[in-house]
């Protein structure tokens, strides 16, 4: 059975595209590809149908990312099918929260950062939309810096799995 991992930000065209491709590259070099998904949505509908802002797409693709995105919004009803949502920042944390309908659904929601051991208490990725291509490189390396520990996670699950 696949292992599904969302990832959630506010409009799902900055911040979660870039951790969904992130985090894809980090599984496939693991060769985990055929056993983890991956994917992303937002909190609001305002952005759904839309690619990836053009700042994301252009950090992605001079790190070596794929960039190829449409936006959507997070439903409720998609917690049942995930093992992981991976929230972007608190702001997030919280709106899945309201969303899951069990305490089984609010216990598969996570910040990023809680992966990152370096984070510390600074768990939010802070959303480089109304910034410059600094804040979009520094938001980069943030989901890089926390994919490792989520990979490791992710794969301890798996071997959980496995009888």
């Amino acid at each position: 059975m696949t292992y599904r991992v969302c990832f959630v930000c506010t409009g799902n065209t900055c911040r979660s595209p870039m951790a969904e491709h992130v985090f894809r590259r980090h599984v496939e070099d693991a060769g985990l590809g055929g056993l983890v998904a991956v994917e992303s949505a937002g909190t609001g509908v305002w952005r759904e149908g839309e690619g990836a802002n053009p700042r994301t797409v252009s950090v992605l693709e001079e790190n070596g990312y794929a960039s190829t995105h449409t936006a959507r919004q997070f439903r409720a009803s998609w917690f049942p099918a995930l093992d992981l949502v991976i929230a972007l920042d608190e702001g997030h944390l919280r709106e899945l929260h309201r969303l899951a309908r069990t305490p089984e659904d609010a216990a598969r929601t996570r910040l990023l950062r809680s992966f990152d051991p370096a984070a510390g208490d600074a768990l939010d990725v802070p959303d480089p939309y109304s910034g410059d291509r600094e804040d979009y490189e520094k938001c980069l390396e943030m989901v890089e810096a926390a994919s490792g520990g989520l990979l490791a996670a992710v794969r301890r699950e798996l071997e959980e799995r496995t009888p």
